[in-house]
C-alpha cells in the first residue's frame, strides 16, 4: 500500500459504519459464520485488492442491514456523517428488493448497478464463498457455486481481475469438495 494510500485509509470514518453493523451480531447465515464478521471480511477484501474509496469501505459495513434487518431505520445511516447519503445509495443498488428473484438481483447489478456496486458485489461474494466452507447443505453449496460462474464471474470480469481469479479458485475449490462428496 502506498503513503498516500494509506493517508486516505487513515482519514476514513469509519467507527460509526462499524458501530451500526453490530446490530448484526448473532445473526446467522445461510453461507456460514454469523452476519457481522460477513461485514468485517468484505471490507477487509477491498482493502486487500486496494479499494479503500471511502463510500465503498463505509458500504461495505453495513452493506446486510436493510436486507436483514426488516426494521432497520435508514436514518440512524444517514445521519452518520456527510458520505451516508452516497453509502445509504450503494448499499440499496446492492439489497435484493422484496419479490426480486436472486438471479434478477445480480442481473440488475451487472446491468445497472455502479462500478462501485459492482466491486461491492464481488468483495462480498468472496466473503460468501469462503464461507461456504462451514456450509453442510450439498445442494446450497452447488447452487451457490453455479450462481457465481454465471452470474458473478461476469461482474468480476468487468471490475477486478483479482477478483476473477480468486473467484474462480474458489469455484474450483467448491467443485472439487463437490466431486469428492457426492460423485455424480
Amino acid at each position: 500500500m502506498t503513503s498516500t494510500e494509506m493517508m486516505l485509509l487513515k482519514g476514513t470514518y469509519l467507527a460509526p459504519y462499524i458501530q451500526l453493523a453490530t446490530m448484526l451480531i448473532g445473526k446467522n447465515r445461510e453461507a456460514g459464520g454469523n452476519m457481522f464478521r460477513h461485514q468485517i471480511d468484505t471490507m477487509a477484501i477491498l482493502i486487500d485488492y486496494g479499494h479503500i474509496e471511502s463510500v465503498l469501505l463505509k458500504a461495505s459495513l453495513v452493506h446486510d442491514l436493510i436486507e436483514d434487518i426488516p426494521e432497520f431505520n435508514h436514518n440512524l445511516l444517514l445521519g452518520i456523517d456527510f458520505e451516508s447519503p452516497a453509502v445509504y445509495e450503494l448499499v440499496l443498488q446492492v439489497t435484493r428488493s422484496p419479490g426480486e428473484t436472486k438471479p434478477e438481483y445480480l442481473t440488475r447489478v451487472r446491468e445497472s448497478g455502479s462500478l462501485n456496486a459492482k466491486i461491492l458485489k464481488c468483495a462480498d461474494r468472496i466473503s460468501n464463498m469462503i464461507a461456504l466452507g462451514f456450509v453442510t447443505n450439498i445442494e446450497f453449496i452447488s447452487r451457490y457455486t453455479e450462481e457465481t460462474v454465471k452470474y458473478v464471474l461476469p461482474i468480476a470480469e468487468e471490475v477486478d481481475k483479482n477478483m476473477v481469479t480468486e473467484l474462480q479458485d474458489l469455484v474450483a475449490s467448491r467443485r472439487k469438495y463437490l466431486s469428492m462428496t457426492h460423485p455424480i
